[in-house]
């Protein structure tokens, strides 16, 4: 059988120069259906292009060269061993945002994801319109992620912070700061913070790195988790948290 070609024909792609404001898409799987049908899925969205299939790693990286600000879905399987080979991909391509599709979602599988740098973790068995929906978060530098990975992420935090001898020293948070984290935490996006303070989405982007800095984070998810945590916020159990996927 003839191998799938990594870079999809031109009249079938998107460039960088043909479509800048696209949210550019490469599937990673080793099975072609699975690449069909997702192909599929996006091609009826005007934001969302798939600019490159990939059947193997060596071919993921050939489109990751030319497509580096991609969002990635990649299957888990195609790797030989996911926890170890994910996070050299992900520091080397760092640009690129990561969803990894799993036959099963375990604890342990999917803690390790999301500390590697992971954006999404989702069955095999994801919904097309939810599909749709995590790329878009994630594209937006959203988090996506379920319920039940929250407990699972929350829980090995907080056991890790409990075997730190000298922890950190809490940081002086403003009023409006942490406004915008109870947002954040609610799983509420920029737009929406914005017009809830009365304010743009640039300035609550520019908040954003303030607060990152301070707390030592890198993302919403970490802002979140380090607030519950350290009880910076009192936690609204029937809020949703960061994209997350439960039913509506």
């Amino acid at each position: 059988m003839k191998s799938d070609s990594t870079i999809l024909p031109t009249n079938g792609a998107a460039t960088e120069e043909s479509s800048p404001h696209q949210i550019r898409v490469i599937l990673a799987d080793s099975q072609a259906i699975y690449r069909v049908g997702m192909r599929k899925v996006f091609a009826v969205e005007d934001d969302i292009r798939v600019v490159a299939q990939s059947e193997t790693v060596e071919h993921l990286y050939t489109a990751l060269e030319r497509f580096p600000e991609s969002v990635v879905i990649l299957e888990a399987q195609l790797l030989d061993d996911p926890a170890g080979a994910i996070p050299p991909i992900v520091g080397r391509f760092s640009t690129a945002k990561f969803i990894v599709q799993v036959a099963k979602v375990d604890e342990g599988d999917t803690v390790g994801l999301y500390r590697s740098g992971i954006k999404g973790v989702v069955p095999r068995s994801i919904s097309p319109n939810q599909l749709v929906e995590c790329v878009r978060r994630i594209a937006a530098g959203e988090t996506w992620i379920d319920n039940q990975s929250i407990s699972w992420v929350l829980d090995a935090y907080r056991a890790q912070a409990a075997t730190l001898m000298n922890p950190r020293i809490q940081p002086q948070l403003s009023p409006k700061e942490l406004v915008i984290i109870g947002c954040i935490t609610r799983g509420m996006r920029n737009k929406e913070i914005a017009s809830h303070v009365g304010t743009t989405e640039q300035v609550i982007k520019n908040y954003l790195r303030k607060i990152y800095d301070k707390l030592g984070v890198s993302d919403r998810l970490e802002l979140a988790l380090y607030c519950l945590h350290h009880q910076i916020l009192k936690p609204d159990p029937d809020a949703p948290l960061l994209g997350s996927s439960r039913p509506r």
